[in-house]
């Protein structure tokens, strides 16, 4: 071996050890803070945290067999991994595949499966017919083997082919990046339309990676003579994967009708607060950038907060005020990822639309992350992927987050870069104030000025002066309240009838 090649193999070695060294997991604020007082009931998490590994169990005290002579046992535990991944120099740097493999790993944990090693390779482009190449995926089976892994996460999209090719050379399950998240996807959501999009998604997924068996996938199901037709009746019938393709695509047609048919319920919502003349803001951003933890601290919600990705996926609305007093409701989205599977971002148009129908969007950026305007970069593709972002879309205030654990080199670069941003701390509370001020600040503000006496009988219209309007001034007189304020023209016609 060159001098070149072991100074290659000793980066890729220490990259992978970096990358499998728990990641750089901080200390959780749960533990740091003794709780977590400010993100509300938390009993979604404490339903998920509800079964726990205990270790340290499988010693003399063992109650695994060893005869297993007259029964078939098998040992119920976490998936054993290991991860596999390509970079090429022309496209990205060392730091950035480290990175990539880095989040996979935490995907990894996420979806329930306990990472063993990985490896890293360097070339050009992917093999065409096994994604890593012969050489390395020989190498990668020998890697799995030593581990006891049972199976392999790539780093990337693989073709149907593809996984086929490295499953018959590693002798274990291969799965992609996609199939991954997906999986992560069907374990969280919760609400009914949620899981609805994530069984297309996976559908649409599945669907060109049907693999035949052997002769109980390539069987024919016969023709109508098998019905007892007789002579004359007699067709090649149906395969066992046609059929199989035909139920899938019939089920995806059914999903679609129900998305569409849960469509109009949230247009509803979304007109009576138009209505209302609520201005509506949406919080968006990377997977794990504290949405959710904002949320709750801006509204109180209680919306579940975990050390994960992707842990909450279900939007969630609440009211807010302004720090001059107007109302405004609060939604979060599901949070985003390089790479996100296009068949998601398709199933999940419809919820990324309440985007592009808000009045401002925070976007939240982790700035502890390594690569932050890698994160900023990736959401903006997908927004512009929908058509939410750019032109007619919301007004964009990024927010940098976890400011309490970023570099402040990287804040200070940050704000250089993304102008209007605001830094806070989710966690800590630093910097809410300023973000509330500049929420108020780019809401939009109500068209109308009126100057009106209203009659003390109608509190209900300075009721709406004052939770949708913006108050200049109140004075009390004899016949009323004389009113100053800026007013939506709807309500300035009532005001002045």
């Amino acid at each position: 071996m060159t001098t070149t090649a072991q100074s290659t193999t000793r980066t890729a070695d220490d990259a992978v050890s970096r990358i499998l060294a728990r990641h750089g997991g901080a200390v959780p604020a749960a533990v740091a803070d003794g709780g977590r007082d400010y993100d509300g009931e938390q009993y979604d998490l404490e339903e998920r945290n509800a079964l726990r590994r205990v270790g340290g169990l499988a010693s003399e005290l063992s109650t695994e067999l060893t005869d297993v002579t007259e029964v078939e046992y098998r040992q119920l535990r976490l998936e054993r991994v290991v991860l596999a991944g390509v970079w090429s120099s022309a496209t990205a740097s060392a730091e950035d595949a480290e990175n990539s493999l880095r989040e996979l790993a935490a995907l990894a944990e996420t979806a329930g499966s306990t990472v063993l090693d990985g490896v890293l390779q360097r070339r050009d482009t992917p093999d065409p017919g096994t994604w890593l190449g012969s050489g390395k995926a020989n190498e990668l089976k020998g890697v799995v083997s030593a581990a006891g892994a049972d199976t392999v996460i790539a780093d990337g999209e693989l073709s149907p082919s593809q996984r086929r090719a490295l499953e018959d050379i590693v002798k274990v399950k291969v799965i992609d990046r996609t199939a991954l998240i997906l999986d992560i996807f069907a374990q969280h959501a919760k609400s009914k339309e949620g899981k609805a999009q994530v069984e297309l998604a996976q559908l649409e997924y599945l669907l060109p990676r049907l693999r035949g068996w052997g002769e109980s996938m390539s069987r024919q199901a016969g023709g109508r003579v098998a019905g007892g037709e007789g002579i004359g009746s007699r067709g090649p019938g149906e395969t066992k994967i046609e059929l199989d393709r035909r139920r899938i695509r019939t089920r995806m047609a059914k999903l679609r009708r129900e998305i569409k048919e849960m469509r109009p319920a949230r247009e509803t919502r979304r007109q009576s607060r138009r209505r209302g003349a609520v201005p509506s803001v949406v919080i968006a951003g990377y997977t794990n950038a504290g949405k959710s933890s904002l949320l709750n601290r801006l509204t109180g919600a209680g919306v579940l907060v975990e050390d994960a990705l992707f842990a909450t996926l279900d939007p969630t609305v609440r009211r807010s005020q302004t720090p001059d007093g107007r109302t405004m409701t609060l939604s979060d989205t599901v949070g985003f990822v390089r790479s996100l599977p296009t068949q998601l971002v398709e199933a999940f148009r419809s919820t990324l639309e309440e985007v592009g129908e808000a009045d401002v969007l925070l976007h939240v950026v982790d700035a502890s992350h390594p690569d932050p305007e890698g994160q900023i970069s990736a959401v903006r593709d997908v927004l512009a992927e929908v058509g939410t972002h750019g032109g007619d879309g919301p007004v964009e205030v990024v927010v940098l987050n976890k400011c309490d654990q970023a570099d402040p080199e990287v804040v200070s670069r940050l704000l250089r870069r993304e102008r209007g941003s605001v830094v806070v701390s989710a966690r800590t509370g630093e910097g809410l104030e300023a973000l509330r001020e500049r929420i108020g600040e780019v809401l939009p503000h109500p068209e109308v000025l009126v100057d009106v006496v209203v009659p003390y009988s109608r509190g209900d219209l300075v009721s709406r002066v004052h939770s949708t309007g913006e108050v200049l001034s109140t004075e009390h007189t004899e016949t009323g309240t004389r009113v100053r304020a800026r007013v939506a023209p709807d309500l300035a016609a009532e005001l002045t009838a």
